[in-house]
């Protein structure tokens, strides 16, 4: 089984979850700073002060991405690291944090993937109304600016945001991600109209102010439905429920509403039906800034559901089956959403497509003999890669595959629980351990997905 020549095989992480937030070093106060401060808000109350100490140990980090093999490490910056009250004067230490990283990261043959937002909003922004307030688009093009006249004679490929319906939706309505929000849906459509509209700005000050030809996309989140089977009845109904926008309280898990915009120039006529009342006065205004010219669409795809049409011509929700196989975060473990949500969103947006997330929560420790033996990640991730390949020969023009994640993280809420890493972290000493996947992920991409299997057994 082969993949492109070309194709970038890459790992990620993010600052908040990785960096440690010592604050002898000019960082600013975060969103998520103030949320683990909060009784019962991150299990066992865990935050991410120490997290895995990267901003200390950065070079044995990047050392250790360089073994793998890796062509591309998709990182995030912090943008209170960079501009501590979010505004005004940058800080020259956190600036020059990422310079050593990127610079680092150059010397071993490895591509900075810089996003700009991976949910560490400045407290001091977000006490001034955070992106419910219009002005938090010019605050982020003016944190863009610096950073893409510092980094941008060396990073090339840009992310604006990370999983906006998740920050936004979590964050925002239902309070379970920082800041802790239960906003009503006029609000949350207000904030998310203003991160779309901050997003062009982004890409504005992108193109304008950094010195290599910069390659600008985004990363949303993608609960990707799948058909039942290859019906062409199912393959409609799987296409309407990834194309719709519920009228619920969770639509703002729709990969249309916040896709769109940015990659259509309008909201689906859907959405508009049900609730473009409560959108900002004007808003048809911001489209042309909100919509800048993409290069691709980044996609985190962990999970779907199934889709099909009964007897009577309704689409709905297959029920999964007793003891059905999931991951640790109880995250249904569906391999064919690499092959539907590539193939359908490439159809709808015409755009390169790189996976900028994939991965599984498992359960490791370390082993009598000192290692880290986690099979079910390297099963789950051969069956991703297979269906991806799939998608890739029926059509889908997918460009590159990055592993969630490189080091076992603060996990949001989940605190330290769950353990996504090829390298395992003991969070008490912050030693490395390379897991197997470690090694199994090094010859995938060593033979460039050769050695994956062509038909993996059915999951049961």
């Amino acid at each position: 089984m082969s993949f492109p020549s070309d194709f970038i095989w890459g790992v990620a992480a993010a600052s908040f979850q990785i960096e440690g937030q010592s604050p002898t070093n000019g960082i600013g106060k975060s969103v998520w700073d103030a949320f683990c401060e909060r009784p019962g808000a991150v299990f066992s109350g865990h935050n991410g002060q120490k997290a895995c100490e990267h901003y200390k140990r950065y070079a044995e980090d990047v050392s250790l991405i360089g073994e793998l093999g890796a062509k591309a490490y998709r990182l995030s910056i912090s943008w209170p690291r960079v501009i501590p009250t979010g505004t005004g004067k940058p800080n020259e230490a956190g600036l020059d944090f990422y310079d050593r990283l990127i610079d680092a990261l150059l010397s071993h043959n490895v591509q900075p993937w810089v996003t700009l937002f991976h949910w560490d909003f400045p407290i001091n922004l977000f006490h001034k109304g955070g992106w419910l307030n219009r002005e938090s688009v010019e605050w982020f093009a003016e944190y863009t600016q610096v950073l893409a006249e510092r980094l941008g004679d060396r990073v090339q490929h840009w992310m604006t945001f990370n999983e906006p319906q998740i920050f936004l939706g979590m964050g925002h309505q239902t309070g379970q991600h920082a800041p802790g929000l239960k906003y009503n849906r006029s609000d949350v459509l207000r904030a998310t109209h203003n991160v779309l509209l901050a997003h062009g700005r982004a890409a504005q000050e992108i193109r304008k102010h950094a010195k290599l030809p910069p390659k600008i996309g985004w990363a949303p989140h993608g609960s990707i439905p799948y058909p039942k089977d290859s019906s062409r009845e199912n393959i409609q109904a799987a296409q309407r429920d990834l194309y719709g926008v519920p009228n619920s309280d969770y639509w703002f898990f729709s990969t249309t509403w916040f896709s769109d915009p940015v990659l259509l120039g309008s909201y689906p006529e859907e959405g508009l039906s049900r609730f473009g009342k409560e959108l900002p006065s004007g808003f048809e205004q911001d489209m042309d800034v909100i919509s800048q010219p993409m290069d691709f669409l980044g996609l985190n795809i962990y999970q779907g559901h199934k889709m099909a049409v009964d007897t009577d011509g309704n689409d709905y929700e297959v029920a999964r089956p007793s003891g059905y196989p999931h991951t640790m975060c109880h995250w249904p473990i569906e391999p064919e959403v690499l092959y539907w949500g590539p193939l359908l969103l490439h159809e709808r947006y015409d755009l390169p497509i790189y996976i900028t997330e994939n991965g599984c929560a498992s359960m490791d420790w370390v082993h009598q003999d000192g290692k880290v033996h986690d099979a079910p990640r390297i099963d789950y991730t051969a069956r991703h890669l297979t269906s991806l390949s799939k998608a890739i020969a029926d059509g889908a023009d997918v460009r590159g595959y990055f592993h969630w994640s490189i080091l076992d993280n603060f996990e949001w809420a989940e605190g330290y629980r769950m353990r996504f890493g090829l390298i395992y972290v003991d969070f008490t000493t912050m030693e490395r351990i390379c897991k197997d996947s470690y090694t199994w992920y090094q010859q995938v991409i060593l033979s460039n997905g050769e050695c994956l299997p062509k038909n993996p057994s059915p999951l049961r």
